[in-house]
């Protein structure tokens, strides 16, 4: 396991990758897995080697709020609050793109914490780096009308994939932004007219 985790995980010192190696375990799961449940306990941190994650909150009738992706190298960071506190999870997290996980039990975190410096700058990183995602979804919902949203919603998509066609259904991308799927079916059209973006029957192409 150690050549993926030094290759994913570039900034981990020896001994850390050491450590991880010699203690966390990996797991596969499948595209639409939930690995995180809204009101679980969490036992270990999820590092992502490979593949996609979605994290999202989930309302009592079923409604997804999309908070973040899950990419390699990257590490879920309410997941490490909550397992670190021994709280309920409050998310959800589901496999959008098949993964293999680092799976690093508790114990093991707070103990690195204190022994591998290049633990504890990625731990903050991922505080930071997700603190900083979710403000900009908040934002996003108290400052922007929903045609605004939807572009942004959009770009950052294609940002996380690092593409311009973004295999998104109408249905989908409504559930994550919670409106209707005749909503977004009505403004992806006016997009369609302003030239920012293509629609074919699979996909959504990002023009500008």
């Amino acid at each position: 396991m150690t050549d993926p985790i030094k290759k994913i995980f570039t900034s981990f010192s020896t001994e850390l990758v050491k450590d991880v190696d010699a203690n966390a375990a990996i797991q596969s799961f499948k595209t639409g897995d939930v690995i995180i449940r809204t009101g679980q306990y969490i036992k270990n941190t999820v590092l992502v080697i490979s593949g996609k994650i979605k994290v999202y909150r989930e309302d009592e009738n079923g409604g997804e709020f999309f908070m973040y992706y899950l990419q390699p190298g990257q590490a879920c960071a309410i997941s490490m609050i909550c397992a670190t506190k021994n709280e309920k999870s409050q998310i959800m997290a589901k496999v959008v793109e098949d993964v293999e996980l680092i799976m690093v039990p508790l114990p093991l975190m707070d103990k690195w914490m204190m022994q591998h410096r290049s633990w504890y700058e990625f731990v903050i990183d991922t505080y930071r780096s997700r603190f900083e995602e979710v403000l900009e979804v908040i934002d996003s919902i108290a400052f922007r009308a929903m045609d605004e949203r939807l572009e942004f919603y959009l770009k950052r998509h294609a940002d996380v994939c690092g593409c311009k066609e973004l295999k998104l259904s109408h249905q989908e991308i409504a559930s994550e932004l919670n409106t209707s799927r005749e909503v977004i079916s009505r403004l992806l059209k006016k997009m369609e007219q302003r030239g920012i973006v293509a629609l074919h029957r699979n996909n959504i192409e990002l023009l500008k």
